[in-house]
């Protein structure tokens, strides 16, 4: 479902990208000469490689951009037989028509083996006069280095806030969805600079109820609004232990989270909070980044959530 909206509601032109304009610039300069190098697009999850990637192809070929083009994802294809058959077979056939090279898109280019790189090194260096290859990861650290040297390497940022809530209402008047200010602003808030969470957040909402408000928002996605966050911190400081702990499983139960997600979503929103001093702040950093590491080697959930909501009531009341 998901993808249907973000497919529908994406950019067909290099220049109706929003949110990078460095990129966007450089990237309009080869859709104007109609040639580019090789290309690697690094940067968070959401922030518009692929978007940029394909829309940078249509202003090349025009429509029929899909005759020269080979889209892989790398995740699903990462082995050096993939590279060494499918890559190569494409890349040594001439263009279609008048087009003086292909594109090869490698989408989530840094799931490859380095085995699998290794060949993909070579080929890009043998077709390079017919063949142009753009690489999209999340981490460009996994990518070898003679890849990267023969690469133009583009980094996306998260996307602003400003943007993300502009295309997010836009998107809600084209679907014709009601969606109140604050809804808006809490999708802006749990999206974190990730237009397709942000789209994502809108799609589910909207199938539920057409008039999306913020707390159809934060119950669909999984997200305790900030002020519940605030409510458990109050709760450790000046409640107690046991009312803190029945505080917290509300929260688990109500908004379904898991121990990661909520002390990811504590993490952040504890920054906010005015009634924690700077030493209580730096203290709960280091316990939750603590228990987070616990949790993820495999500790006890609920002990380990308790454990740390023990500690915060100490720490606090102190």
């Amino acid at each position: 479902m998901n993808e249907m909206w973000v497919e529908k509601h994406r950019p067909r032109s290099v220049a109706q990208i929003k949110g990078q304009v460095a990129i966007v610039e450089r990237l309009s300069a080869y859709a104007e000469k109609g040639s580019f190098p090789h290309l690697l697009f690094a940067g968070p999850p959401g922030t518009g490689k692929t978007t940029a990637a394909m829309a940078l192809t249509r202003d090349i070929y025009g429509d029929e951009f899909r005759q020269n083009l080979l889209e892989m994802n790398a995740s699903d294809e990462r082995k050096l037989e993939n590279i060494r058959t499918k890559v190569k077979q494409f890349a040594r056939t001439r263009p279609f028509g008048k087009a003086i090279f292909k594109i090869i898109f490698l989408d989530e280019a840094d799931a490859l083996t380095n085995d699998a790189q290794g060949a993909l090194r070579r080929i890009m260096e043998q077709y390079s006069e017919t063949c142009r290859f753009i690489l999209s990861c999340n981490y460009s650290s996994k990518i070898i280095e003679p890849i990267q040297s023969r690469c133009a390497v583009f980094r996306f940022r998260p996307l602003a806030d400003e943007d993300v809530g502009a295309q997010v209402r836009h998107v809600a008047e084209i679907e014709k969805v009601k969606l109140d200010d604050d809804a808006g602003d809490a999708i802006v808030a749990i999206s974190l600079g990730d237009m397709r969470k942000a789209l994502t957040a809108l799609q589910v909402a909207a199938a539920i109820d057409g008039h999306v408000t913020r707390a159809l928002i934060y119950e669909t996605t999984a997200t305790a609004p900030p002020e519940a966050l605030h409510q458990y911190l109050l709760a450790c400081r000046e409640d107690g232990f046991h009312a803190a702990r029945r505080r917290l499983r509300g929260l688990l139960d109500k908004f379904g989270l898991a121990g990661t997600d909520f002390i990811n979503q504590l993490h952040r929103e504890m920054y906010n909070a005015d009634f924690l001093t700077e030493a209580s702040k730096l203290d709960l950093t280091e316990l939750m980044a603590e228990v987070d590491f616990r949790l993820v080697e495999g500790g006890g959930e609920q002990l380990q959530l308790d454990a740390m909501t023990a500690r915060i009531c100490e720490s606090l009341s102190s």
